[in-house]
């Protein structure tokens, strides 16, 4: 039986599952039916941080346009343009025994492709959710429904796996920024051209 978290809850990942190394995160959104004028196109991304809050180096964020982390712990597995069917809309694979250990948390976060120009934000996005579940065995171990609680933000901070000493844990955050994906990088330290 999956944890089922609350805004701002923190659990272990680890603990529970001794030898756990090979998880996937699914991320998964509907959008509600008012006309923007356009499709949307919402995209996952994984920002690998260091005790400071930052990336270390710009390879340390991975989405669309940077598949693999240089490491091999982190793998996006493709960008999903429309966001429709059930389930998971895209996917992050994550090794925890690969993830460099200057690596203390990775943030995963969703932000709306060409949100402004679309005239799109999270207002209009329905039953998102952060699941994250055991690859060897496919058993899911916990999930985060968002709840719809976002206006005009046009990205948002599902939520972060974290070490603490040897285990690793979930933290659900659920905050949406406005700015989109420019104000997550800025927020990270990832420079953008």
């Amino acid at each position: 039986m999956p944890v089922s978290l609350q805004k701002g809850q923190k659990v272990s990942l680890t603990k529970g599952n001794p030898g756990l190394t090979r998880v996937i995160v699914g991320l998964g959104w509907d959008v509600n039916q008012f006309d923007t004028g356009g499709a949307f196109d919402l995209d996952a991304a994984a920002f690998l941080l260091t005790d400071s809050g930052k990336v270390s180096r710009t390879e340390d964020f991975v989405f669309y346009g940077n598949l693999q982390h240089p490491s091999g712990g982190v793998q996006h597995m493709g960008d999903n343009l429309t966001g429709a069917g059930d389930g998971d809309d895209e996917q992050i694979k994550v090794n925890l025994s690969q993830v460099p250990a200057n690596i203390s948390r990775i943030a995963f976060t969703v932000t709306i492709y060409e949100a402004e120009e679309r005239r799109q934000n999270f207002g209009q996005v329905n039953n998102a959710f952060i699941r994250i579940y055991n690859e060897d065995t496919g058993e899911e171990l916990l999930r985060y429904d968002l709840g719809e609680d976002f206006s005009i933000e046009t990205a948002a901070v599902f939520g972060e796996l974290y070490k603490n000493g040897s285990e690793w844990k979930f933290n659900a955050i659920g905050s949406g920024y406005q700015g989109g994906l420019a104000a997550l990088c800025a927020n990270y330290g990832v420079d953008v051209e």
